[in-house]
């Protein structure tokens, strides 16, 4: 098997992992998936334009970070309703009127706080597998913007997670 094979596999194993992590009231609305190699070129080329395009470098770095790694997986947080306990952690007075309200930036909004927990408890749970099989990686924001630019995802929000196997990790003393 080769690093390239072993790689693609804990990407399958971290997509388990998002999908079997807790989840609030045992409602799922985590989308996990493994991009193709096109797929992963396509982001990363998109995201280096996206980067001269908003004259923000983070894109092109992160973006160059994808095109060297071997592969990545999205986690999103899917369109979703309110959890139904009018908490307020949405910020907004109840579910009803979270029900009720949308606006967009890079991401679909407003979401509800517990669903976003689920997100990052699914993302750390990924994160783990990739650890714990020794695959370099690094959550990125900036994933999950090309990622939905492109509809390579259904989510609100969306972020990615590049996976690299090589003698120096790839996403550390990285330039701005």
């Amino acid at each position: 098997m080769s690093n390239k094979e072993a790689v693609l596999m804990v990407g399958r194993l971290m997509e388990l992992a998002a999908r079997t992590a807790p989840k609030a009231m045992g409602q799922d609305f985590i989308e996990a998936s493994l991009l193709s190699d096109e797929q992963r070129v396509r982001l990363g080329e998109d995201m280096i334009a996206l980067g001269r395009e908003r004259g923000v470098p983070g894109f092109g770095r992160d973006g160059q970070s994808v095109l060297d790694s071997d592969a990545v997986v999205l986690l999103g947080l899917l369109p979703h309703l309110g959890a139904g306990l009018d908490c307020g952690a949405c910020g907004l007075s109840s579910c009803q009127e979270f029900n009720s309200r949308s606006a967009a930036k890079d991401f679909q909004g407003p979401n509800c706080a517990l669903r976003l927990l689920d997100l990052g408890i699914a993302l750390g749970s990924a994160a783990k597998v990739a650890a714990e099989h020794n695959v370099d990686n690094r959550i990125m924001y900036r994933i999950g913007v090309s990622a939905i630019r492109l509809g390579l995802s259904r989510a609100n929000v969306c972020l990615g997670i590049p996976l690299s196997a090589s003698g120096k990790n790839i996403f550390f003393d990285r330039g701005r």
